[in-house]
């Protein structure tokens, strides 16, 4: 036996070759602490297989599930101002931008987009809590009104998903005029007699939630959302009292008329076929009436006897 080539040699090859395991490959679940892998994670749209708690999505993947075959054109924002007010905390204004640019991949907190869902042309608008948590700014509220003049002059309904922590602090009285100018363009599409769907997801707060998030036809909620003005602690610090359990979520949202269905995240887009095409006037959609995959082949109809 050549103990150098049997062991010495194999030993040294398997420490400098070893490769390390990716540390993304599984995500901790929030709620009950199961480690889920990465690929269940993504076909289950983010949510967790054990428990079914809805962690958090990009705008991006969301419109992949959402729309027919995850095909989907981004519609045009106008940009505003870069850091009208000069403003600065910890960190300039700018730099906060670049950061959350660079962590996210999009240009903002809110993509909006047009497509089909079950062969329903409709024009969509998402936020994006992981871009500066998802806070309304100017950029927001000119996604907003693009989104609503896209609608009118496409005619589709338009389909809003909400999360928010608010206004944007660092664009200050110029953030919150951006609820009075949503507010408009919501009315252009009342109007137009088009249909404006809320989805309403964790957390939707402040301003957000006090302008275009509760000015829809339809409120639609996931699980567990969060979705108030002030939040559940402001209120318990400001009123010194113990509030209901449950208290600002969507179930308890549901149960007291502020929303009109509470629907998974895995069943959100039947949902929104069903109620666009019922809004619009159109006839219930056909499971699988979608046209095949390019290059793939049908069968062929059996031939008459």
């Amino acid at each position: 036996m050549n103990w150098i080539s049997n062991y010495v040699r194999p030993r040294i090859n398997s420490i400098f070759s070893r490769r390390e395991t990716p540390d993304n490959l599984w995500t901790k679940c929030t709620e009950c602490g199961t480690m889920l892998f990465h690929r269940e994670m993504r076909e289950n749209l983010n949510v967790c297989t054990n428990c079914g708690h809805h962690m958090g999505i990009t705008p991006r993947d969301r419109f992949i599930a959402l729309f027919d075959g995850g095909v989907f054109t981004e519609v045009a924002v106008p940009a505003p101002v870069t850091d009208p007010l000069q403003f600065r905390d910890q960190k300039k204004y700018p730099d906060r931008m670049k950061a959350a640019q660079k962590g996210t991949g999009e240009q903002e907190a809110m993509l909006v987009a047009a497509g089909d869902i079950g062969r329903t042309p409709i024009i969509a608008a998402a936020q994006d809590f992981t871009f500066m948590g998802g806070s309304m700014g100017m950029y927001v509220g000119n996604a907003i009104i693009a989104a609503a003049e896209e609608a009118v002059k496409q005619k589709r309904p338009l389909v809003l998903f909400s999360a928010a922590g608010g206004a944007r602090m660092q664009e200050g009285i110029l953030s919150l005029m951006q609820m009075p100018r949503t507010t408009v363009a919501v009315q252009m599409l009342k109007e137009a007699n088009l249909p404006y769907i809320v989805v309403l997801t964790h957390p939707t707060t402040g301003g957000v939630t006090a302008s275009y998030a509760m000015l829809g036809d339809v409120h639609i909620s996931e699980p567990n959302a969060l979705i108030c003005f002030a939040g559940p602690r402001v209120i318990e610090q400001t009123i010194r009292e113990k509030l209901p359990e449950g208290f600002q979520r969507a179930e308890y949202l549901l149960e007291h008329g502020m929303l009109d269905r509470v629907i998974k995240r895995t069943e959100m887009r039947e949902e929104l076929i069903t109620i666009t095409r019922l809004l619009m006037g159109l006839p219930p959609a056909i499971k699988g009436d979608l046209p095949a995959p390019e290059g793939e082949a049908t069968a062929e109809e059996p031939s008459a006897k």
